[in-house]
C-alpha cells in the first residue's frame, strides 16, 4: 500500500515532512486513475442505457447540488465552454429531466431545476456511487478517510477549493 510506503523525514518546524519517490507517486497517480475508473463504472453503465456521457452525469449532480443555480454558475464549477454545456443541457431539458427558468431579477439569467425524472435519476447515479465509497469507507476506517479527503483538497486550486466550500455550505 502506497501510505506504507511514505517515509518521515527530519522535523521541520514541528512538521514531519513526508518525502515521497517517483515512483511512489506514480503509482499514487495510477491507483487515482483505478479508483476513478471503479467510481464511474456503475454510473456509466446506467448513463450508457440513456445513451447518456459523463458530462450529463456531472450536469445532473451539480444542478441537484444546488437546485436553481444559474447556468453561468454551472459553467464555472464543471469548467467547460458554453458550447458543450448547453448541448448537454439541450439533450436534459429535452428529455424532460432539466429545467430552465429565466431570472426573476435578471432577465439574462436562466436558472437550472431537475425535473421529478431528473432527481430520480440522479438518486440512482449517485446510489451507485455512494455504496461503492461507503464500502470503502468503511474498509479504511474515519482517520484514512480524513486524509483522503485531506488529500482532495490539496489537490484542488484556490477557485476550486472555493467552489467546492461554497457547495457544501450551500447543503448546510
Amino acid at each position: 500500500m502506497i501510505m506504507a510506503e511514505l517515509h518521515s523525514a527530519q522535523s521541520h518546524g514541528g512538521e514531519s515532512l513526508l518525502f515521497l519517490t517517483d515512483e511512489q507517486l506514480r503509482q499514487g497517480i495510477e491507483a487515482m486513475f483505478f479508483a476513478y475508473r471503479g467510481f464511474t463504472a456503475d454510473p456509466d453503465l446506467i448513463l450508457q442505457e440513456l445513451s447518456y456521457g459523463r458530462a450529463h452525469h456531472r450536469a445532473i449532480h451539480f444542478i441537484s447540488c444546488a437546485q436553481g443555480t444559474t447556468v453561468n454558475n454551472l459553467l464555472a464549477i464543471l469548467g467547460v465552454t458554453k458550447q458543450s454545456l448547453n448541448r448537454v443541457l439541450r439533450t436534459l431539458i429535452a428529455d424532460g429531466l432539466v429545467e430552465s427558468r429565466v431570472g426573476r431579477m435578471d432577465k439574462r439569467e436562466r436558472h437550472l431545476f431537475l425535473t421529478d425524472a431528473g432527481l430520480a435519476l440522479e438518486q440512482r447515479l449517485s446510489d451507485a456511487q455512494r455504496s461503492r465509497m461507503r464500502a470503502a469507507f468503511r474498509q479504511v476506517g474515519p482517520e484514512a478517510v480524513a486524509g483522503f479527503r485531506k488529500v482532495l483538497e490539496a489537490m484542488m486550486d484556490t477557485e476550486m477549493q472555493r467552489q467546492y466550500r461554497a457547495l457544501r455550505e450551500g447543503r448546510g
